[in-house]
Parts: structure tokens; sequence; C-alpha cells
């Protein structure tokens, strides 16, 4: 689908410098986002810690499909220093653990502005009245022309919003569309199913209903 790709492409490109997404494998993408070959090729692009190797000793490979996507941090404390104390949190589930998931992270992104009279806000923090408290640590990142998609699509505040909503909201339920095609199936099935006992009811007893009894009195 075009705008998961997208959405990715705004993760990536934008989200992704302190946001994790560690339940999501580069595997995930194929056959959603990218082909396989593609996704191939854009996990070789990391370098992943493993091992021991036969001495006992780490060492760093490419990526492969079954990697997840990188942790920014290798820390907490290391993400929390980065971000003046507030650690930006893993996008995997973010849509189904907040209220109204996909309208508050589209929200929350788009919705940033000057603090009204009255209100002050300390240094380091941003104004966005849809964060709890008012008062958010992550700064505006979705600005109009932020990325250049690859369609050619114009990358505008709104349209990198509803893309990267669309994307974390497949990320948080990958299966669904998997889940919605088997379902289809069961219908038809079922569907089927029922056609044909009717056409056997209607043929097994179309018989009987239709016979006629003669009562033959004999006086």
């Amino acid at each position: 689908m075009g705008r998961i790709r997208r959405g990715h492409q705004v993760y990536q490109q934008v989200c992704a410098s302190c946001h994790s997404m560690g339940l999501i494998s580069y595997r995930d993408l194929v056959g959603v986002a990218y082909t396989e070959e593609e996704t191939k090729a854009m996990a070789a692009e990391i370098e992943v810690v493993d091992g021991p190797n036969d001495e006992g000793e780490m060492f760093t490979r490419p990526g492969k499909l079954s990697d997840r996507f990188p942790q920014p941090y290798s820390n907490e404390q290391a993400a929390r220093f980065a971000n003046g104390g507030a650690y930006p949190p893993d996008l995997s589930l973010i849509t189904k653990a907040r209220h109204n998931g996909q309208n508050y992270v589209f929200a929350l992104l788009t919705g940033y502005r000057d603090p009204p009279a009255g209100v002050s806000i300390r240094e380091g923090l941003y104004y966005n009245p849809y964060f709890p408290g008012g008062a958010i640590a992550m700064p505006k990142m979705l600005i109009d022309g932020a990325i250049e998609y690859e369609d050619g699509t114009s990358a505008t505040e709104a349209q990198m919003g509803k893309d990267v909503v669309t994307f974390l909201s497949w990320a948080a339920e990958p299966e669904m569309e998997e889940r919605k095609l088997m379902g289809f199936k069961w219908i038809f099935v079922l569907s089927l199913a029922l056609l044909q006992a009717a056409y056997y009811r209607r043929l097994r007893w179309s018989v009987l209903k239709s016979r006629k009894l003669v009562m033959d009195v004999v006086n």
C-alpha cells in the first residue's frame, strides 16, 4: 500500500532518530510496502551486533530480513540524556496504547502552536494542547517539504501526518489485513455451504411436499 510505504519513509527520515519500533522486523514490510529485494537492501544498510562467534567474541554483520528495526539509543539513560530527561516512547504499539490512538497521534504531530496568553512554557519544552499538560519535549517535526516522497506526493504537514499514522496503525496490527482476507475466505466458504444445504433441502423434500395423498374410502 502506497500510504504505508510513504508512512515508513516519514518514520525513517523524521522519527527513527529518536523513536524505536522494537517489535517490527524488516520482513514485516515485505509485500506490504516493499518488495523482498528492496527490503533486503534496506536491511543490509544497518549493522547488527551478533555473536558470539567460535572464538567467543561478538561481531557486527549487515542486517537481514529477520532483524528488527535498529534502536536509536543503546539504553534508556542515553535516550534521556539526549532528550533533556524525556524518554521517547517506542512507537510499535503507540496507536493502540493511546485512547483514540490514530486521531491522537495525528493531532499531536500537527497540533503545535504558540502558547496562549497567560501560559508559560519552560525552556526546552514546546506547547501542544493535545499532549497531557500542554508541554512536550519533542519539537515540531512535521514541516512542509521536510522530506521528498519517492512517488512524488506533495509532502505537506497534513500528508506526512496521515501517512505516518497509517504506518503506525499497521505496525500495531501487522496481521490485520491477513485476518481480514481470511475472514472474507471463510464468509465465501460458508456462503457456498449454505447454498448447498438449501439446494439439498429443496431437492430432498420437494418430492414429499408435492406428493398428493388419495383417500380411498371403502363403504
